[in-house]
């Protein structure tokens, strides 16, 4: 991939039959969506459209390609995000940190175990200004410990950058059933409790969705325990 490689302004959030990023257009916000690597990992590019001013989420695999892609975006990389410490969300945080020359952050709780020392911890409530964009952090246990959402209002409508604590048809894997009863806690009083149907929620990997089409099946997801 180049810096001109296309970026397609057709956005389904679906990049299953093609790897061509695709970009969201909101009032306050662009959101650049690749995918990276053979699990298919979601990246996401942020920028805000009053500054140019850019969020990276997740530089997971394939460094080349995101940097190509934030060449091709344009804008100014100010901070990238780890949004958990599993190793296929972070094999190119080093090189895009290197490469980018900006700030990195994390979940306070995961941050000793990714490859690059973050320069920032975040916890729960905090809030991660980029430009005029503001992302609240959203801090859900069971996946790791440290597994940090990220939600952006852009006028009537939340944002949320899940990682790997929610996906179309499910929440996030769990190794114990203590760590699943605290995962799906923590997504139903946090994320579904607090957010309206219209929110939209961006995984780690494969496809969008809405709160509004995952709600009815919570209790379908508690009752099957994964």
């Amino acid at each position: 991939m180049t810096s001109a490689t296309p970026i397609s302004d057709s956005y389904t959030g679906d990049l299953s039959e093609s790897k061509t990023p695709q970009r969201r257009t909101l009032d306050s916000a662009t959101i650049v969506k690749l995918s990276v690597g053979s699990m298919d990992n979601n990246v996401y590019v942020v920028t805000s459209k009053v500054t140019g001013d850019q969020l990276i989420i997740d530089a997971a695999n394939d460094a080349d390609t995101i940097i190509a892609t934030l060449d091709a975006v344009g804008g100014k990389p100010a901070l990238i995000f780890t949004t958990h410490q599993h190793f296929d969300h972070v094999q190119a945080l080093a090189a895009v940190a290197e490469h980018t020359g900006v700030p990195t952050a994390a979940g306070r709780f995961d941050a000793p175990e990714l490859p690059v020392t973050p320069d920032r911890l975040v916890d729960d409530g905090d809030v991660i200004e980029v430009g005029d964009l503001r992302f609240e952090a959203i801090h859900l246990v069971g996946h790791t410990p440290g597994s940090i959402a990220l939600a952006l209002t852009d006028g009537d409508t939340v944002h949320l950058f899940t990682g790997d604590c929610l996906f179309p048809g499910g929440i996030g894997k769990t190794w114990k059933s203590e760590d699943f009863d605290t995962l799906i806690e923590d997504v139903s009083t946090k994320l579904f409790d607090r957010f309206g149907d219209s929110t939209v929620v961006y995984p780690g990997h494969g496809k969008d969705t809405t709160l509004g089409a995952e709600r009815p099946s919570l209790q379908e997801w508690r009752e099957r325990g994964w």
